[in-house]
């Protein structure tokens, strides 16, 4: 179990950095700038909230903190798909960390099941 979470631990981590070659890539526009921000909070915090999650106080904590990791891919989602929808990065850049971000999802949202699935939910 210990390496399976350090395996997602790290998958998060390379995830964020993943999305950092893409704003790092970005041109210099108003929405740009602000979807940059935005990546760079909502891709970072799946793999502090993830880590958080390893530490919880009980079932319900875990699914609590699991959800904002799920929330957050989410949303980054939408931030990398305007990304991709107004051409900033090359297709080929931008769709593999988009196929990667919707990987992440699916595991956190099937991990979320199970979890609230063992609270009764």
């Amino acid at each position: 179990m210990k390496d399976r979470t350090y395996d997602l631990e790290e998958r998060l981590i390379n995830f964020v950095l993943l999305v950092d070659e893409i704003i790092e890539k970005l041109p210099s526009t108003r929405l740009s700038n602000h979807l940059s921000g935005q990546m760079i909070r909502s891709s970072t915090s799946p793999a502090l909230n993830y880590g958080e999650a390893q530490a919880a106080e009980s079932q319900k904590d875990f699914v609590h903190k699991m959800q904002v990791v799920l929330k957050e891919l989410r949303e980054t989602k939408v931030c990398l798909k305007i990304v991709y929808k107004k051409n900033f990065i090359l297709e080929e850049v931008v769709l593999p960390v988009i196929k990667e971000n919707d990987e992440l999802i699916a595991i956190f949202a099937k991990s979320i099941k199970t979890a609230k699935s063992k609270l009764g939910h």
